[in-house]
């Protein structure tokens, strides 16, 4: 076995690991806090119906979070835990050894993909209670659905990995990426139509992947008549596949030159500086 080839195993091995351990840290409250927030959320909306679609605000709001849940994994959680390892050595010491950053983004690859899911089907769940989109899809709409968030996760995936690159602390990728993700969110018609948002808006939200893995998602579950509630008044496949595969590839053509960049440039005396940085913000 070459050492590229070792080092990914490694790398998902690692993933794997650190997926495992997550499962049994306090981090899951989050989870549980989307999972709650989410079935509030479809509660209140269960009974008001969308005009012209023919089903209800909550069957369109669960596979949009759905779309919008794995984009904001991929984008949050490698800038946050990139910041992390830079600020605690991981990085330097993965830097030392040979394909180790190979190792390490494959790790971090997979333990986001497996966060993302794991926040998914808390979302699901209790949502299928309430709304049960599932039951009319079919295979293919489920297949859809996972070709979607697949996409989804790919078209901000690198972006993560570049905010936590060019950031000094975590708190600082937080701020880069979650606040502005949450202004996103709230005009890309998530958590009601877009349609309802002026024009200038729609426009804003059609440029980032947050509005398209929405309407990927409900593309893959809703029946066509809901595509009324929809810019258009129907399903744009094409059009969310070129925006998600335009980020996707943006990114990955991007994000390896950055990395590599900051990774030349990470030292012991510079990890050293974030560490009593580190300790000063903790006293």
């Amino acid at each position: 076995m070459n050492t590229k080839a070792q080092a990914i195993r490694l790398g998902v091995d690692r993933g794997v690991r650190e997926f495992r351990h997550s499962m049994g840290s306090s981090d899951q409250w989050y989870n549980v806090f989307t999972g709650l927030a989410a079935l509030t959320v479809l509660w209140f909306q269960r009974d008001s119906s969308v005009e012209g679609s023919g089903v209800s605000l909550a069957t369109l709001t669960l596979p949009s979070m759905l779309g919008m849940g794995m984009v904001f994994g991929a984008l949050v959680g490698p800038a946050g835990q990139l910041s992390t390892n830079r600020e605690d050595g991981t990085l330097l010491r993965a830097k030392a050894v040979p394909n180790g950053m190979i190792g390490y983004l494959v790790g971090r690859t997979v333990q986001t993909s497996l966060d993302s899911l794991s926040g998914l089907v808390v979302v699901l769940v209790p949502g299928l209670f309430l709304v049960n989109v599932l039951a009319g899809a079919g295979v293919g709409g489920v297949l859809g659905l996972a070709a979607v968030l697949a996409l989804g996760m790919a078209s901000m995936l690198p972006w993560g990995a570049v905010a936590g690159s060019i950031t000094k602390s975590p708190g600082g990728a937080m701020g880069i990426t979650m606040l502005p993700m949450m202004g996103i969110i709230a005009i890309s018609g998530i958590f009601y139509p877009i349609t309802a948002m002026p024009g200038w808006l729609q426009g804003v939200a059609q440029v980032f992947p947050v509005y398209w893995a929405g309407h990927g998602a409900r593309a893959a579950l809703l029946p066509d008549a809901a595509a009324a509630a929809e810019l258009g008044g129907t399903w744009r496949i094409t059009e969310m596949v070129g925006v998600l595969g335009v980020w996707a590839v943006v990114g990955f053509v991007l994000a390896p030159t950055i990395l590599r960049r900051m990774a030349r440039r990470e030292s012991g005396s510079d990890m050293e500086q974030r560490r009593q940085a580190a300790l000063q913000r903790v006293r």
